[in-house]
């Protein structure tokens, strides 16, 4: 067979054509069809190029033509023309010898790519320094969007009835929407189960973040199976707390005690900086909730004249902030800030820090569900101190913690 290089441009006005006259993207003579065969093919022929490269010397081995061979892939089936070496030493790995479905070989290796955080721009050169091959925006949307039903099944999955502890916060974006860029939250709801694995069990999109749109979300949380949440942590943005304990009455809310130290430390000028801090670590830091209450008194009689919105703050928000004093040092060392979530935040910072505006929400939530599929994989595993952790849970919210060990 002779062999042709892909004229990409002739395709893409082909396509065009087809697609106008009502022809499928996929199927055995789908529009796309050609192009992942093209893809294939050039794959084996480099692959050839490198083993003769390494046998010809010693061997003598040479090209020795093409074998035909069906293919069945995700976009349909489709022949495919496999070259051959004279000395039949030639062990494809795009397509081995005896493998004749690929269904989603190529597209696992693109959503791969996507889901660590390579840009459409930069597939495409990955792809066309591999393969030498040139692969369309569109194209590549067509593929990732296949993962599309699986976040929707991910999304809408049922959920245990009992959570231990939970970690709520929001992540901002930018997306670009009819020419103009708007920032948009993702709310992001991170749970350690009864067995201590820990899952992020739901990601929701709004405008922005607020404690209505979060009572949304603690609804769909609900509507999934969630009868209970033991502890519930989140920053101190006005009314989540509120919003927590209207839905599931039962859970305790805890502030995140690093949120308050940020925001307190706004107020302060570096000349009185270090020292205010000093004195406001005392609080948390603390045997139990008396001695942090006497802290807090004494840093007030301090710094409570020059800086009065900042122990206004901690007063309104104490009851709150002082709950992890319930606990023991392990349960607290879990409790007291958002940090678990921000972790995860920061693997999803990761992979999207090279896009300075998204193209739609789908765009965003395709690479976050990637990230989170990513971080669920690391996470695999037991909390550390689980055991310790549990059993304390066991004693402090009794037959709560033992509702889920039932139905499963």
């Amino acid at each position: 067979m002779e062999e042709k290089r892909f004229d990409f441009e002739a395709f893409v006005r082909q396509a065009g054509e087809q697609l106008r006259s009502g022809k499928p993207l996929t199927g055995a003579d789908g529009v796309f069809t050609p192009l992942l065969k093209q893809i294939i093919e050039a794959s084996l022929e480099g692959e050839l190029d490198n083993h003769l490269a390494e046998t010809r010397k010693g061997e003598k081995n040479r090209r020795n033509g093409h074998a035909q061979k069906n293919i069945q892939s995700s976009l349909g089936g489709f022949d495919i023309f496999s070259p051959r070496d004279r000395n039949a030493t030639f062990e494809p790995q795009t397509v081995n010898k005896r493998k004749r479905v690929i269904s989603e070989d190529i597209d696992k290796k693109i959503i791969g790519l996507y889901g660590m955080g390579l840009s459409y721009s930069d597939i495409q050169k990955h792809l066309k320094d591999i393969y030498d091959f040139d692969i369309s925006d569109g194209t590549l949307t067509a593929i990732t969007d296949r993962i599309i039903p699986a976040i929707k099944e991910w999304q809408n999955r049922p959920l245990e009835s009992v959570y231990p502890v939970i970690w709520l916060d929001a992540i901002h974006f930018k997306v670009r929407h009819e020419g103009v860029v708007k920032t948009k939250a993702i709310y992001s709801v991170l749970a350690v189960t009864t067995d201590g694995q820990k899952e992020v069990i739901g990601i929701y999109f709004g405008e922005n973040e607020g404690s209505a749109f979060w009572r949304s979300v603690l609804n769909e949380l609900k509507i999934r199976g969630v009868k209970d949440i033991c502890i519930a942590c989140i920053d101190n943005l006005k009314g989540f707390g509120d919003a927590i304990e209207d839905v599931f009455p039962a859970t305790e809310v805890q502030l995140c005690l690093v949120h308050q130290m940020r925001n307190s430390m706004k107020f302060l000028p570096y000349k009185d900086l270090r020292a205010c801090v000093n004195d406001l670590k005392k609080i948390y830091k603390a045997v139990n909730a008396d001695m942090a209450l006497h802290y807090l008194g004494e840093a007030e009689v301090k710094w409570g004249l020059k800086y009065p919105s900042i122990f206004k703050s901690w007063r309104s928000n104490w009851e709150r902030l002082s709950r992890f004093f319930n606990y023991t040092p392990a349960i607290r060392r879990i409790i007291y800030t958002t940090n678990p979530i921000e972790s995860y935040h920061r693997m999803v910072r990761k992979v999207t820090k090279t896009k300075g505006a998204f193209s739609s929400e789908d765009a965003i939530v395709k690479q976050i569900y990637l990230a989170t599929i990513n971080a669920n994989t690391k996470w695999k595993g037991v909390t550390l101190g689980w055991t310790a952790i549990r059993n304390e849970l066991d004693q402090y919210f009794g037959e709560r913690m033992e509702k889920n060990d039932t139905l499963n």
